[in-house]
């Protein structure tokens, strides 16, 4: 089955485990932020955002804008305004800023107050040096589904029909 049927399919949108609850004091309120392009909006990014929010009260998402993905070596299908209404669309998003460079993610815990960075597990051990200031999260991607695969199915059936 193609990616984009199988996106469309009630197994792609199972729900994944929650995260374990940490008790809190009372009133206190706990604030996760992610990082990501999120081209073409998907159901991963969806369920991402989702089980954060199982945890977390607010939810900040980073969107990678047009230059700093050009600086990566990547490209965007989607234009980084475009990106960001989508995400802020969805109902477990807070919050968007820009991630705008590698070196931006200490600023970004401190200034938003951060308890917790959260990331795909495709990123394991790569937001370590953030533990001296926040939890540090990984959690399992959605299987089946990633910009990268959409976009290369999409090409290749474009190719198909010239």
């Amino acid at each position: 089955m193609s990616l984009i049927a199988q996106a469309h399919t009630f197994e792609s949108t199972r729900a994944l485990p929650a995260l374990p609850a940490v008790p809190l004091a009372d009133g206190e309120i706990t604030i996760a932020l992610t990082y990501g392009t999120y081209d073409l909006f998907h159901i991963g990014h969806v369920r991402l955002f989702e089980r954060i929010k199982q945890r977390y009260d607010r939810l900040i998402v980073a969107v990678s804008t047009d230059e700093f993905n050009a600086i990566k070596g990547k490209k965007a299908v989607v234009p980084y305004a475009d990106r960001v209404a989508m995400v802020l669309a969805c109902r477990y998003v807070d919050e968007v800023i820009p991630e705008s460079d590698w070196g931006q993610k200490e600023a970004d815990v401190m200034v938003h107050g951060v308890d917790a960075v959260v990331m795909g597990s495709d990123w394991t051990g790569r937001f370590d040096e953030l533990k001296t200031l926040c939890d540090v999260v990984y959690l399992p991607r959605t299987e089946g589904v990633s910009s990268t695969e959409l976009k290369a199915e999409v090409v290749a059936t474009v190719r198909g029909r010239a």
